[in-house]
């Protein structure tokens, strides 16, 4: 393929995530507070974008609770300091099965909940993106599923359209961006659309570059897409990124570490991969200019 390089590029903070890697560093936040100066951290650090999760502030699992995604949005909006919020919808969709020869009933983790209530948050807190996994998979743990139907997605992907809300849709494989097509086609989802690469999560697109170059090669001219890698691929995918015309992601959501044996903050994160950009040639985007690239709404919380 011809090289398309991206010579203008946003950084998106993935600040916490959802894993259970509370405990494998001290700097992955967990209370909103802290949630919210992490964010506003990467954010003076270069990133335009941060996407947020919210934790249980004791124990740091993590949660779905209102009132720490409303605590969140309003201290990062309460800063000085301007970013982009892109809030999670993926959670709310998890299915454990019982044991291979007896899976019903069903775990007693699982946490299945209608689309109205996975996008709860976001109708309060009217965020200007929010994340849209477009595809089930079987995701890394065993017996888990995460799920996503065609129709939960048509009524999520209408519901996040009608807030005025711009669905960032999550790729973790080729079916996924294929079915994003289809709703774009169908005018659930505004052409041109937004799209995220999650490369090497267990079972989904393999972190190779095969499989990314497949997927970067087949969006549409119009659309917008940014990529990751996990662990010790998520530098590697930052050049990536940029070299196939994309954008990027890093943080402590697919990421603990800055080098071997040195844990990371967000901020240093975001730093590396500002540095990695600027040595491509390409320059880093501000919250304003990526609003008005992706014709984002911002709002105010309800």
């Amino acid at each position: 393929m011809p090289m398309n390089m991206n010579r203008e590029v946003f950084i998106t903070c993935a600040v916490t995530g959802s894993a259970q890697t509370q405990d494998k560093s001290p700097h992955v936040p967990r209370s909103p507070k802290d949630i919210a100066d992490s964010a506003i951290e990467a954010a003076k650090a270069g990133a335009a974008i941060v996407h947020c999760h919210v934790r249980d502030p004791e124990s740091g699992a993590p949660s779905r609770k209102l009132e720490y995604y409303r605590e969140v949005t309003n201290r990062i909006r309460d800063s000085d300091t301007d970013v982009v919020l892109n809030l999670t919808c993926g959670m709310g969709g998890d299915v454990y099965f019982g044991p291979a020869h007896k899976p019903l009933p069903l775990d007693s983790q699982t946490d299945l909940v209608s689309t109205e209530e996975r996008l709860a948050h976001v109708a309060e807190c009217l965020p200007e993106i929010c994340t849209l996994d477009c595809g089930t998979m079987n995701f890394a743990e065993n017996d888990y599923v995460l799920t996503n139907t065609p129709g939960m997605l048509r009524d999520m992907g209408r519901r996040m359209v009608e807030l005025g809300v711009t669905p960032e849709i999550e790729v973790f494989d080729t079916g996924h961006l294929w079915f994003a097509k289809q709703l774009v086609s169908e005018g659930v989802l505004s052409d041109p659309a937004l799209v995220q690469f999650c490369m090497g999560v267990p079972w989904g697109a393999p972190d190779d570059l095969n499989t990314f170059l497949a997927l970067a090669n087949n969006v549409p001219d119009r659309w917008t897409f940014s990529a990751f890698g996990l662990g010790r691929q998520q530098m590697p995918y930052v050049a990536a990124a940029v070299l196939a015309g994309g954008n990027v992601r890093v943080g402590l959501e697919d990421n603990l570490m800055l080098d071997r044996g040195v844990l990371a903050t967000n901020a240093q994160l975001v730093e590396r991969a500002v540095d990695i950009v600027e040595r491509l040639g390409a320059r880093v985007l501000s919250p304003a200019e990526v609003r008005d690239n992706l014709k984002l709404t911002k709002q105010s919380a309800r």
